[in-house]
């Protein structure tokens, strides 16, 4: 029953630090990869090496990490034929040692959340003078691998598992505990007492169990004493942190991670990580900004010097940078003054994905989001997130739930006459009826826009791209007045015209993703961002006194986007401006790939108009416009461009409303040299 439950439901590099060596295996040739990391494979004989290594548990109970000698790998093992799998231990900290379960080859994480690098599931072990402590497991396709490699390593310290912290309830950290708990059957497993819930659920099995609250301590000998700090919505409503009082550890699980995998076990070249890092965080933790700045107070006074987190590499050497990151970041979509409440059920079906992907796509219009679970909510908390906020989205809770008629009792009592309102299905088996839900809130005057968003079979890519446009379309209703008025007040008169003489060519840009499709109109060269008036500069790609015209395909999603420019020319590269409140932003993220289309002077028009238009969440934007694969990249190529390019994103710039993206050009080829590029000129510099 675990197993069904949680497959149907989870189908975003530098240099080695001091004192961290490779495990002593046979390797072939390393191969040097763009960020200089060195990448090798097993040799097949390496198995019996990897096998034989000097156990790194021994080592760390022993000595501090200064002195650790080896960090080591499993032997690799495939996954469904193709999926490269391998385990890595290290000594992390004084009596600590890091499992790293290394899934190089994942390239989406559910099926919204498109991966470049791959992901890693991070365990932990820490050996107590008395007591120890397994914090967190791993993924189901690692049931061999971890399993194999937490006995290995316990065995060879003399060991038992004592404890088992859970931070959340997720299965891609927590699948194996059943399986940890058979090997250890007298192990207490400690979480929030929403996370032991969770797991009774799924596991349908009696465990011993202790339930912790915010401040509470378990000491585990020799001065690791292990405080809790709750962190709920983090993004899970179970999450907590545990900080560990002797080595300054704090374990976060989901927050501070990223999707990003290779043999690097630390954030030694924060450069080549900072896109990942980014991603990961407006994609699971910006919708949560309110939770984040939350749970950074409350871990203000504990003296940390690793956040050892859930995913990708730990961080050791930026701590305190990438914890500003997350505080900034926060902080930002906190001061907005407009809010939406996502309410969701929590660990129902769908429900916490898509409303995530909802959330993704308001805060990407600056729109602030109060996640609430439904299932767990106190009423009166629920009546004051109502009277501050301006939107609702509503899942479909499950039907007949006690928790949930009585949320839904106080929420149509607290919602605001005029509320702008989503409302959508859960695909948790039981559903209450969207119609039924949506009968409700338009008897206490609440304004529901359009459909009812409904999912008939599991979700797919076009699915959470297409929620992720209904939220910013949402976002985008409640604050189209307060945009306008930002934008006429961004700049005078006189300089708004001045800038609206910058024009140049016409574009369409083009990506394909999982086999779905839309578009998106760019315009302007040089321009940067509305507010404030912002200008490309010279050491991303060459400041330009043109403005271009694009349009983007892309899953599902398309948008108005803003100006492209030349940037370099060894390697050949280019500059894409892309509002930061459009569905395609999030498909043109480091290493995507795309086709920028030339316009000609005598089929612009159509073309523009077809582009321009509004379109509804989900709708294809190529619907009756005849392209084809480009050879390379397999982007659209519209058949009346005149000259098409290939790129692919290689860094990205924030501005205050817009993302500069800079793209390497891979192809490309003129298929009408008699005709001129077409001229896009605009009368203010203000607007599109």
């Amino acid at each position: 029953m675990l197993g069904k439950t949680l497959t149907n439901k989870h189908a975003c590099v530098g240099s080695k630090p001091a004192g961290v060596k490779m495990a002593p295996v046979a390797l072939r040739a390393p191969k040097v990869t763009r960020q200089g990391v060195v990448r090798a494979s097993l040799k097949p004989e390496a198995a019996g090496a990897a096998a034989r290594a000097v156990s790194t548990a021994a080592a760390a109970v022993e000595a501090p990490v200064e002195s650790a000698s080896a960090a080591k790998l499993s032997p690799v093992e495939m996954w469904n034929g193709n999926k490269r799998l391998q385990t890595q231990v290290l000594p992390l900290a004084q009596n600590t040692i890091a499992i790293r379960s290394l899934d190089y080859d994942r390239d989406r994480f559910d099926i919204e959340f498109g991966l470049e690098k791959g992901t890693t599931y991070n365990a932990y072990l820490i050996f107590g003078e008395t007591h120890t402590a397994l914090v967190d497991a791993s993924h189901e396709k690692f049931s061999n691998l971890f399993i194999a490699t937490l006995k290995q390593e316990l065995a060879a310290a003399g060991r038992s598992i004592d404890y088992i912290l859970v931070s959340h309830t997720e299965p891609d950290h927590s699948f194996l505990v059943p399986a940890v708990l058979d090997l250890y059957p007298e192990a207490t497993v400690v979480a929030s007492k929403v996370a032991i819930a969770f797991l009774k659920g799924l596991t349908n099995r009696d465990f011993k169990n202790q339930a912790v609250k915010g401040g509470d301590k378990i000491d585990l000998g020799g001065g690791h004493v292990m405080e809790f700090v709750m962190a709920p919505n983090l993004h899970w409503p179970d999450t907590m942190f545990s900080y560990d009082h002797a080595t300054g550890v704090m374990y976060t699980c989901d927050a501070f991670g990223m999707h990003y995998c290779t043999e690097e076990p630390f954030d030694t070249d924060v450069q080549a990580i900072m896109p990942h890092y980014r991603f990961y965080y407006d994609c699971l933790m910006k919708p949560n900004a309110k939770s984040v700045t939350t749970a950074l107070r409350k871990v203000a006074d504990l003296k940390y010097n690793t956040l050892a987190n859930g995913h990708g590499p730990i961080l050791r050497y930026n701590v305190e940078q990438l914890v500003t990151n997350y505080r900034d970041w926060s902080m930002a979509v906190e001061k907005g003054s407009t809010q939406v409440a996502v309410l969701y059920a929590a660990d129902y079906g769908y429900s916490d994905r898509l409303s995530q992907t909802l959330a993704k796509g308001i805060t990407k219009a600056g729109v602030k989001t109060e996640m609430v679970d439904v299932l767990s909510v106190d009423p009166q908390e629920l009546v004051g997130i109502m009277a501050a906020s301006k939107g609702l989205v509503l899942m479909a809770p499950p039907s007949g739930n006690t928790e949930a008629k009585r949320t839904m009792a106080a929420l149509l009592s607290a919602i605001k006459p005029k509320t702008k309102v989503i409302v959508a299905d859960s695909y948790g088996g039981s559903d209450e009826p969207v119609d039924t839900l949506v009968a409700g809130l338009l008897g206490v005057d609440a304004q529901v826009l359009g459909d009812a968003l409904r999912v008939k079979e599991e979700p797919t890519h076009m699915l959470y791209q297409a929620f992720e446009e209904a939220g910013t379309d949402l976002a985008q209703a409640l604050t189209t007045k307060e945009v306008i008025a930002r934008k006429k007040a961004a700049m005078c008169g006189e300089v708004a015209k001045a800038l609206g003489r910058i024009s140049s060519g016409l574009y369409i840009v083009a990506a394909a993703q999982n086999n779905a499709r839309s578009g998106m109109v760019a315009s302007w060269v040089s321009q940067a961002s509305f507010e404030p008036l912002g200008l490309t500069t010279s050491d991303i790609c060459v400041a330009a006194a043109a403005a271009a015209a694009a349009v983007a395909w892309l899953p599902a999603g398309g948008m108005v986007a803003s100006w492209v420019s030349q940037a370099s020319f060894e390697p050949l590269g280019l500059t894409i401006s892309v509002a930061k409140d459009r569905a395609i932003e999030s498909m043109m993220q480091v290493g995507d790939k795309f086709v920028l289309n030339c316009l000609g002077e005598k089929g612009a028009d159509p073309i523009m108009k077809h582009f321009l238009k509004r379109f509804a969440a989900g709708e294809d934007r190529f619907q009756g416009v005849e392209w084809f694969p480009a050879s390379g990249n397999q982007g659209p190529v519209l058949k009346d461009a005149i000259a098409y390019m290939e790129c692919q994103v290689v860094s990205r710039m924030e501005t205050p409303d817009h993302w500069v993206t800079y793209a390497h050009v891979t192809g490309g080829e003129v298929m009408n040299s008699d005709e001129r590029t077409a001229v896009h000129r605009r009368k203010v510099g203000n607007y599109y």
